[in-house]
């Protein structure tokens, strides 16, 4: 694990709000980037700003090696984001949840809500993951699941640019084990795809386990990646009071 040249670029915030009421900061999904969430900008409300995560090693950070560590990801969010003392709400997709829900349980200050998407609960070993023992094996099993631009995968130079992120956080995912520490002292929120084919409901559900402070869930219509074509509805749910 290399460190980032610039502690302050794990962050982006599209349309900045310093004034707004209330931070959303949104943790992609493994081999996923801040521009993910970019088009949620606009439509979140005036008093919310968003806060979008940018991992090591893709887009504007591609120079900087990508970190296998869960764990020491989430330490390096937590400083960041303790930093400003407006409510906070965190979201994560996929890989994203997991980190999400450690930032969670390390922040001095709680979120208001900590809302996971299509990832499994972190007491529950991690799934096997389809690996590819190829670059055009493992593109082949991200175009199934959908997320990744079929054209970028399709083209080689592309492909070799995006391809070492993904095995990263990889890596990233299958090194976690839940490890002992502060229970959470926020609700936990699931939304899930009805029709997701990475992430079982049974194991979903599980986060419940960790939620003493209250835990709900909505199933959507949809893959893995449910949240593009539903993008109003997920941000309904994630900023439902």
């Amino acid at each position: 694990m290399s460190a980032p040249t610039r502690q302050r670029g794990w962050l982006r915030t599209p349309r900045p709000r310093p004034d707004a009421d209330l931070r959303l900061v949104c943790l992609p999904h493994a081999g996923g980037a801040a521009s993910t969430f970019r088009g949620w900008a606009g439509a979140v409300p005036a008093g919310v700003e968003l806060v979008t995560v940018q991992y090591p090693g893709r887009e504007d950070r591609i120079r900087e090696e990508p970190w296998t560590d869960a764990l020491a990801m989430a330490t390096a969010l937590v400083a960041l984001l303790a930093a400003d003392a407006r409510p906070l709400v965190l979201f994560g997709h996929s890989l994203g949840g997991t980190l999400a829900y450690e930032v969670a349980r390390r922040l001095p200050r709680p979120p208001e809500r900590l809302v996971v998407s299509a990832r499994i609960a972190p007491t529950v070993p991690p799934a096997a993951v389809f690996r590819g023992g190829t670059d055009e094996e493992l593109a082949a099993e991200l175009c199934r699941l959908g997320g990744t631009d079929a054209a970028v995968l399709a083209h080689p130079e592309l492909r070799a640019l995006v391809l070492p992120a993904f095995r990263a956080d990889l890596r990233a995912a299958d090194g976690y084990a839940h490890p002992p520490g502060p229970p959470l002292r926020c609700p936990v929120h699931l939304l899930l795809g009805a029709d997701d084919p990475a992430v079982a409901k049974a194991d979903a559900l599980r986060w419940a386990e960790v939620a003493p402070a209250g835990f709900t869930h909505r199933v959507l219509a949809g893959g893995h990646f449910y949240l593009h074509e539903q993008r109003d509805e997920v941000l309904a749910e994630i900023l439902r009071p």
